[in-house]
């Protein structure tokens, strides 16, 4: 039994995450609902206080401040996952916006980091550290495409251009492991998961050791490669991204408080839809991938361009109600009010508000 598909032909796949269940607080409201009412009338309630300013597209779009767009059609084509609706409008209303927003919290960060030094004096040692992001969101929501475009439009500012990207798909237990302890029709749920070796991945990063390596996941066979590794070196910015990567950690066995991977990141953003429309995507994803990706004969999901469309569909339905719609509401969407930042995106996978966490 498997959890998800490849996200596109060219091998986005599976979404796993890390950590466990629904210890996080509350965040900003559900996907599409609305924000904290503003009043506009006698005898209308006041607005309740959020921790959050919560912003509509257009008000949003309009803090890129001329930033200008340095992508084209075909770059935006390429760094789309399958069945993700985006386009040179969606960039420049959504993503320029948010490229200029974090690059004021890298030139911040490093403004504190001056500060840090100078109080330190001569005992002061930082040469400074890679600056993380962490996207999270649903199997099928867009946090891939989110992190990509993220990544090219992060190393177009001159302040930072090595910007590097990592997917926790890599710190997936190997098949045989899933296998042994009973584990494959739970791929992508916490327990699936290295999540020591991952969190170890990221402090050793934000530590500012030279070279830090991640092993390799393939959405072709579905599996680690073995004796294959992805080598990270001194990134200006760290993007992670994966289903749960804003978890809390678990307590040890001797009951004390660990570090958790979302400790490390200095901002976050939440990928949020209604899970009936994730659904409507991750369906709409499937068909596609049958009739692409699939085809290779050393496709792990080969098997089912050899069934019907309808039988291959219902299969796909069912591993979403039993697995990633019951992960998505015990283990993802109750880590949305940790981001810094949550993109709420309509039935169309447009952006349609955003919540932004206040300072």
């Amino acid at each position: 039994m498997i959890t998800s598909p490849p996200r596109s032909a060219q091998g986005n796949g599976n979404e796993p995450g890390s950590g466990t269940g629904n210890g996080s607080s509350p965040g900003p409201g559900p996907a599409n609902g609305p924000g904290p009412g503003k009043g506009n009338g006698a005898g209308q309630r006041r607005a309740e206080a959020s921790p959050y300013v919560d912003l509509t597209r257009a008000e949003w779009s309009a803090l890129r401040d001329k930033t200008p767009l340095p992508l084209s059609a075909d770059e935006v084509e390429r760094l789309r996952g399958l069945g993700d609706v985006i386009d040179l409008d969606e960039v420049r209303d959504i993503y320029l916006p948010l490229s200029r927003l974090l690059n004021l919290y890298v030139q911040a960060t490093s403004g504190l980091r001056g500060a840090l030094n100078t109080f330190l004096g001569e005992n002061a040692e930082q040469r400074g550290t890679p600056f993380v992001i962490g996207v999270a969101g649903s199997v099928a929501v867009g946090k891939s495409t989110v992190a990509r475009l993220l990544q090219a439009l992060l190393a177009r500012w001159p302040e930072h251009p090595r910007v590097e990207l990592v997917t926790t798909d890599g710190f997936l237990l190997p098949m045989e492991e899933l296998k042994a302890r009973g584990l494959m029709s739970r791929k992508g749920f916490p327990e699936s998961y290295d999540r020591r070796a991952l969190t170890r991945f990221v402090a050793d990063i934000k530590a500012g050791k030279d070279e830090v390596t991640a092993p390799v996941y393939s959405h072709l066979i579905y599996d680690i490669v073995p004796g294959e590794r992805l080598v990270v070196r001194r990134p200006d910015i760290l993007i992670v991204e994966g289903l749960n990567v804003l978890q809390p950690a678990l307590p040890g066995k001797d009951g004390r408080t660990r570090v958790g991977l979302a400790d490390y990141f200095d901002f976050s953003v939440y990928v949020d839809a209604r899970p009936e429309d994730i659904e409507s995507w991750y369906l709409n994803r499937f068909r596609k991938l049958r009739e692409t990706a699939f085809q290779n004969p050393f496709s792990y999901f080969q098997r089912y361009t050899q069934v019907s469309e309808e039988e291959a569909l219902d299969y796909a339905r069912t591993m979403w109600r039993t697995i990633n719609k019951v992960n998505l509401l015990e283990n993802v969407a109750p880590t949305r009010g940790r981001a810094t930042l949550v993109v709420r995106k309509g039935p169309d996978h447009k952006v349609q508000r955003l919540s932004l966490r206040k300072l």
